[in-house]
Parts: C-alpha cells; sequence; structure tokens
C-alpha cells in the first residue's frame, strides 16, 4: 500500500512517499505554492495520482499541548479541499516536531549552505513514518 505524506505549508508543501509496501518514507521533494489555491491543488492531485498512491496522509500542526491552534485549523482546510478531489482515502496525522527532527536529519546537518534548504520534503517524510509506524500491519490500506 502505497502512502504520499503531505506536509502543507503557505509557500511550500513538503511531499513524502512510502514504499509500495506501506514499510518505509522517503522524502519525495518540495511542492512551491503559485498563490492559486485551484491550481496548487490540482497539481497536488496530479502529483499525488502519478505516484500510485492509495492513501494520503496530511500533516497537522498542533500546538504542543495537543490543541488545534489557528495553523492546524488551516492544514484541516486544506485536507478538506484535497480530500474533495480525490478518489483515495485521505485522513490528517499530528506532525508536531516533525520539521524540528527534520533538521536534526544527518543529511542536512552538513554544509550551511544545505542547512539553508527548505526541509518541507524531509518532514513529510518524518510525520508520514510516524503514521506508517503507528499504524498496526492487519489494518493498513482502506480500512485504516
Amino acid at each position: 500500500m502505497r502512502a504520499v505524506g503531505i506536509d502543507p505549508g503557505t509557500r511550500r508543501v513538503g511531499v513524502a512517499v512510502s514504499d509500495s509496501g506501506g514499510r518505509v518514507a522517503a522524502p519525495h521533494g518540495v511542492f512551491v505554492r503559485t498563490g492559486d489555491d485551484a491550481v496548487d491543488r490540482a497539481s497536488l492531485v496530479t502529483l499525488i495520482t502519478g505516484l500510485a498512491a492509495e492513501q494520503v496522509v496530511v500533516g497537522l500542526p498542533l500546538s504542543l499541548d495537543g490543541s488545534a491552534g489557528p495553523a492546524a485549523q488551516w492544514a484541516m482546510g486544506e485536507a478538506d479541499a484535497l480530500r474533495d478531489l480525490l478518489d483515495i482515502p485521505l485522513e490528517l496525522h499530528d506532525e508536531r516536531l516533525s520539521t524540528v527532527t527534520a533538521r536534526r536529519a544527518p543529511n542536512l546537518s552538513g554544509r550551511r549552505s544545505a542547512r539553508r534548504k527548505p526541509v518541507d520534503g524531509q518532514a513529510a517524510a518524518v510525520m508520514l513514518q510516524s503514521w506508517l509506524d503507528a499504524a498496526p500491519r492487519t489494518t493498513r490500506g482502506l480500512t485504516r
């Protein structure tokens, strides 16, 4: 079961994809927003479809206390809009500290110029791996 992880942002969207067995997540890249929500969502749907996704997981940036602040509310709205455009399951997953974890990854801790690059794709992979690890193998897929 291939899953695609989306780390939504107002300027960039991190994208990650799992292997076909749904065990390991890897960064796929960063999608830069155009400023036109309809165009951006259509492009994301095309990307998700092209990756042969069977599940989409959208990061939910909850506050450290678990509450849904403005960023989480915005992400829920983005997830709802994508859900309306997709024919596959989409769910939200807590992404607290995924960007911090991504910045600490060994491949981003080298040269100064490498550290300045956006970590959105890596953050999406951290979030998606968390979702994959939390799902019992017997319930993965459409019934999750």
